[in-house]
């Protein structure tokens, strides 16, 4: 006899089919799709960034995402702040967010050019992060970008910048050094803050792993900032 196709053979495994036939099977994202499909591991180094950023600014009220994407790594820091609003330039990705919204996870998503249309509306934030946006952003305007995040903050917020350091593009992929004009250093992402800011705490990162290391020697860089000046 068959077993039941409608029936798990363990029954903790049945809540898998409740959801499913509750909400269905979640999409990953117009962005998250290609990486999965072209770099599947590469997924597992994004969402670890969000897990970081999501432990830092844990029990925040009120968080904004700057460059967000598709969001699909958003609702791991949605698990520990109270509000979460998310922005992007790009109209695709605000629509691709808006159809996959679940009532559980609802986001706040919001189309804003943060060089172009100031400080972020819905603000002021308790903290901001900004991931994977700064390297697409030439020299001579990321000034702007930082006072218009620092104008977005409450006076005791925190701004969590996150780039590929400027050593690891000689083992970027093609896709990857796309658009990156403005790779940093860890020196110079954090000298870079510091015109804005009092504290600037400096993070590396190799794939998954955060650490205090020798930033040299890190593929990715954190930078988290707070005593606005």
């Amino acid at each position: 006899m068959n077993a039941d196709p409608l029936k798990t053979k363990e029954k903790q495994y049945s809540e898998l089919l409740d959801v499913k036939e509750k909400v269905g099977i979640a999409n990953l994202g117009l962005m998250m799709n290609q990486v999965w499909y072209d770099d599947p591991r590469r997924l597992a180094f994004v969402l670890s960034r969000y897990k970081f950023v999501s432990k830092i600014l844990s029990g925040k009220n009120k968080v904004a995402e700057l460059g967000c994407g598709d969001a699909f790594g958003s609702r791991i820091v949605q698990q520990e702040v109270k509000e979460l609003h998310v922005y992007d330039f790009d109209p695709i990705f605000i629509d691709d967010i808006n159809s996959r919204q679940v009532d559980r996870w609802k986001l706040h998503a919001h189309l804003h050019d943060i060089l172009l249309g100031g400080p972020l509306n819905e603000g002021p934030f308790d903290g901001i992060y900004s991931v994977d946006v700064m390297e697409h952003i030439e020299a001579e305007k990321e000034h702007v970008y930082v006072t218009n995040l620092k104008n977005s903050l409450t006076e005791q917020g925190v701004l969590i910048v996150g780039m590929p350091s400027l050593e690891s593009q000689t083992y970027a992929s093609t896709q990857s050094k796309i658009g990156h004009v403005n790779c940093k250093s860890g020196k110079d992402l954090k000298g870079t803050l510091e015109k804005d800011f009092h504290n600037v705490f400096l993070f590396s990162m190799n794939d998954e792993v955060v650490h205090t290391g020798f930033s040299p020697m890190a593929h990715y860089l954190f930078a988290v900032c707070c005593g606005k000046k």
